[in-house]
């Protein structure tokens, strides 16, 4: 476990080990874990300018604000978007490519407890908000990461270390069985963020569980099990949830430190380790592979997960999923990428 005093002390070198001015996207910041990450970011970060996408512009009216008030030198853009629909996804990329040449940092959150929902766009919702959108953000905004001169690097929340069979007659996940939706979700994730990393091993990776947070997840269900669920969770969650601050500045450890740095790093590995910690290992199972399956308190996938991905590759599962998700976006949008325009 990475302790949460190792946590702090690295965060507090982001201001003198990594430069002013780092430019950071956040989707899904209005509440919760984005939110808890974004506002450490705004702590600790020099001079940043901040992008942080989110539907209510009330909350990113108050969030901008207490983040100015955090960091009077930062700048903190909100834009208002829903991007469960992969169209609204390539606008919010249009608008930041246009005022950004280099993006250090993509922090991804985006979710949705609806089941069996589909968006205007034929995707399912669920699956639109945790992987396709956040697909189509790497995407869209890989070359802008790949230009940056330091920290180079995605973050996707969601549950690594909860794999599972990836089913290719099903890849939205429309009639799997509850028991093994969120396994084939979450490898899903990995296999489609090994793909990026084959295309830009320049970029690091990282995918994590965040444990039990308090969070606005679940506020739209409309499955009973779910909301069933969710309703104990409230209940009994204040016994053990991780303090939201913990959470932010864990997650922006996972965000700066070069624990979790790219294969062909350079000197994009992020802030140095101290004394006695090392890099982590990745979901290939290699220490520093550049992708990486982490849990909350920060340490790799274990030897089952392991095992159960390298089956998956062996099955070509990174080309099936990646071939899979490039159709969706060319069915959506009609091409790959908006650097294809």
């Amino acid at each position: 476990m990475v302790s949460l005093s190792e946590v702090q002390s690295s965060n507090a070198q982001i201001a003198t080990a990594l430069p002013p001015g780092l430019v950071a996207v956040f989707v899904g910041a209005t509440s919760g874990i984005g939110e808890y990450s974004l506002t450490e970011f705004a702590r600790y970060a020099k001079q940043p300018r901040v992008y942080f996408v989110g539907r209510s512009q009330e909350a990113g009216d108050r969030i901008s604000k207490e983040c100015k008030r955090l960091n009077e030198e930062g700048e903190f853009n909100f834009i208002k978007a829903d991007v469960s629909l992969l169209k609204a996804v390539d606008d919010v990329c249009r608008e930041i490519k246009q005022k950004e040449k280099t993006i250090n940092l993509l922090f991804m959150t985006c979710g949705s407890a609806l089941a069996h929902v589909d968006t205007s766009e034929g995707l399912e919702t669920f699956m639109a908000l945790a992987f396709y959108a956040r697909a189509r953000f790497i995407n869209n905004l890989l070359p802008s990461i790949q230009q940056a001169s330091d920290l180079r690097r995605v973050v996707t929340v969601l549950a690594a270390g909860k794999e599972g069979p990836i089913f290719t007659n099903d890849f939205q996940g429309r009639s799997i069985p509850f028991r093994h939706a969120r396994g084939h979700h979450i490898s899903m994730v990995d296999m489609v963020l090994e793909g990026f990393a084959q295309r830009a091993p320049d970029v690091s990776f990282v995918h994590d569980y965040p444990g039990p947070v308090k969070s606005g997840f679940g506020r739209e269900t409309n499955s009973m099990l779910l909301y069933v669920a969710l309703t104990i969770f409230k209940i009994v969650g204040p016994l053990f949830y991780i303090p939201s601050q913990e959470s932010g500045e864990r997650h922006l450890f996972f965000a700066t430190s070069a624990r979790f740095p790219p294969l062909e790093g350079g000197d994009c590995q992020g802030v140095p380790l101290s004394d006695g910690s090392s890099v982590s290992g990745g979901t290939n199972g290699d220490t520093g592979s550049g992708v990486y399956a982490i849990g909350w308190e920060g340490e790799s996938a274990g030897a089952k997960q392991l095992e159960l991905l390298a089956g998956l590759r062996k099955e070509d599962m990174v080309k099936q999923v990646w071939d899979h998700t490039i159709g969706e976006f060319k069915r959506v949008t009609g091409f790959e990428s908006i650097n294809d325009e």
